[in-house]
């Protein structure tokens, strides 16, 4: 809830100001001046440290990018790595490129780095879709409702933060997940039931039919909306709140189904039409 002071604010000035402090600054508020009076203050100590040849222009991870460091919030470096989901294309750019981008990402999985528990982990999954191998983020998905989502004492693999972690389920189980919400993108995964309707707030309905889903039955074949083939990795939002059926086929190995270049989602960093 916007308090007064920060609602006279916005009336008087335009803008509500920042209110957390930071435990750490000798200057606990005067967020703005401190971020850009500290960036001066990193280049400086980097053009110093350059000329006393003590650094190279890389960044010290501390530990390592996969042990908890007190920099980050209940992870480690390699977990925030993936937490671009406004730039997963700025990302993988900055990385070194797309082989190096499914290296990794592939890595969050094969060698277990991969966190369930903490929701800044719940978008890895399906940032396949964005390099071309959907079909990574069908397997993954599945594998996570299966090992993650348990009928037992203790059965959730984390704390169900504001419903987080039983909304990351529901969309998994329908078939596609707002990677980026704020943007007009659905990354589309593996629906596991054979039919499911979302009743609409326009009063329309859209329905998502699964052929052949089975646990074994987890890879997309084909897909159809409104009766027409649908080649894309990825659903927008006026899609749905237009109503109608998103039906797809599915089976049991890998198909090349939205892998090509131009069924990968578009950059967010674009004005919204």
């Amino acid at each position: 809830m916007v308090g007064r002071r920060a609602l006279e604010s916005y009336l008087e000035y335009g803008y509500i100001p920042l209110e957390d402090s930071v435990s750490e600054a000798y200057h606990k508020r005067e967020q703005t001046s401190r971020t850009l009076e500290y960036a001066y203050d990193d280049f400086v100590l980097a053009r110093v440290a350059a000329a006393l040849g003590h650094a190279d222009g890389s960044f010290d991870p501390g530990d390592g990018p996969f042990s908890f460091a007190p920099y980050i919030t209940e992870g480690a470096p390699c977990h925030y790595t993936w937490y671009v989901p406004h730039d997963p294309y700025g990302l993988m750019e900055h990385i070194g490129g797309r082989d190096v981008y499914v290296q990794k990402l592939d890595s969050m999985f094969t060698c277990r780095r991969y966190w369930h528990g903490n929701e800044p982990c719940h978008q890895v999954a399906w940032m396949h879709n964005y390099s071309g191998e959907p079909w990574k983020t069908q397997q993954r998905v599945r594998h996570i409702m299966d090992s993650e989502y348990l009928d037992s004492p203790g059965g959730l693999s984390g704390n169900d933060d504001a419903g987080q972690m039983s909304a990351w389920y529901v969309f998994a189980a329908i078939g596609f997940y707002p990677v980026c919400p704020g943007s007009d993108q659905y990354m589309i995964g593996s629906p596991s039931m054979d039919e499911v309707s979302i009743d609409l707030q326009n009063g329309r309905r859209f329905t998502i039919i699964a052929r052949n889903a089975s646990p074994e039955d987890i890879y997309v074949q084909s897909a159809r909306l409104n009766g027409r083939p649908y080649y894309r990795n990825y659903i927008l939002h006026s899609d749905i709140v237009a109503g109608g059926v998103m039906e797809f086929e599915m089976g049991p190995s890998p198909s090349s189904w939205g892998s090509a270049p131009g069924s990968l989602p578009p950059s967010v960093q674009r004005p919204l039409e």
